[in-house]
């Protein structure tokens, strides 16, 4: 349940057991959901999300005490451990489902969301335009339960080896300060 000193962040930037598997990791978040979001189908399947065929992206939501880490700091984390230039696409997994989004809750979000954006386009860290979405969060649906927590219960798996786990490692070189004891 979320009270006053929480809030929610929803992003989306590839397989959401990347995102996951890294804000999990984050000092002031509370908890990682890993769901659908964006999509025009009620209660969308993973297959179905993954088949392209209901709009959704795959997505977390990000359970945080704003009095730790601010909502800027976690957009700062996105734009880190994602490419943000690539249309629909991150690495290998490639559909609309894969696209790069913040789905925003509030005004305030939806303009700090525009302005870290920008900042990030004009630091010319990336060598292309940035293609990240910024849109109203919409229906949120949990993805199945086997997703969930899907990297530390699989560290061995093959996906969470050579792509999941070198995005943890990248983050938890450049964002040390961040990490939760």
């Amino acid at each position: 349940m979320v009270n006053a000193i929480t809030e929610i962040a929803t992003l989306a930037g590839g397989c959401f057991w990347c995102l996951e598997a890294v804000y999990d990791q984050v000092k002031g978040v509370l908890s990682v959901e890993s769901g659908y979001i964006g999509g025009s189908v009620e209660n969308p399947s993973y297959d179905a999300v993954c088949g392209g065929r209901t709009g959704h992206a795959e997505a977390v939501r990000v359970t945080y005490d704003p009095k730790i880490i601010s909502y800027r700091e976690l957009l700062e984390i996105f734009f880190a451990i994602h490419d943000p230039t690539t249309l629909n696409r991150q690495g290998n997994d490639e559909g609309t489902q894969y696209r790069s989004a913040i789905f925003y809750h509030s005004p305030e979000q939806q303009q700090l969301a525009e302005t870290v954006k920008a900042a990030v386009a004009g630091a010319g860290t990336f060598a292309h335009p940035l293609v990240t979405e910024i849109a109203p969060a919409s229906t949120w649906y949990e993805a199945e339960r086997y997703h969930q927590e899907y990297f530390a219960r699989n560290p061995l798996q093959g996906y969470c080896q050579f792509v999941v786990g070198p995005k943890v490692a990248k983050f938890r070189k450049q964002f040390v300060a961040k990490l939760k004891s």
